[in-house]
């Protein structure tokens, strides 16, 4: 099975784009995919905007948030590249990134926490898994059994 999407000879791994929140979960997620041997990484962070209403943090946080995630990342993949997305839909964010980078796949990880939060997050996994139009790789949580 060919992907149009893919050129001629390229990998799943050539390129990943690794969607980060903050810093503990960009180590993570770092960690987490360092065993699979990327050619190359992408770390995105998504600054939520407020679309005519007030913004969740301000920009100037959140720029840090991604400041200290890209930092996070590089630990492990010392020549990352950094990727910054302006976005009310998540998601959204993520697909725009993929094609702005020229990323093979997606990988992230799922970001855990109680039922109540698996429930209200659990939306933006599937919206990512089944309406990406590059593969998306689930990396697993540390300890994970399930």
């Amino acid at each position: 099975m060919t992907s149009t999407d893919q050129p001629e000879g390229g990998g799943l791994l050539d390129h990943v784009l690794l969607p980060v929140a903050h810093e503990e979960d960009a180590m993570s997620t770092a960690l987490a995919l360092e065993p699979y041997r990327p050619e190359r990484v992408t770390a995105l962070h998504v600054v939520e905007k407020g679309d005519g209403v007030p913004d969740k943090t301000p920009v100037e946080q959140s720029e840090e948030l991604a400041a200290e995630s890209y930092d996070a990342v590089r630990s492990v993949f010392p020549d990352a590249g950094e990727h910054t997305a302006y976005s009310r839909d998540i998601v959204g964010a993520i697909f725009d990134a993929v094609d702005e980078v020229d990323a093979s796949a997606i990988a992230y990880q799922s970001r855990g926490g109680n039922r109540l939060v698996q429930f209200l997050s659990g939306d933006l996994s599937v919206k990512l898994v089944t309406k990406s139009h590059v593969p998306v790789i689930a990396l697993p949580r540390e300890g994970s059994t399930e």
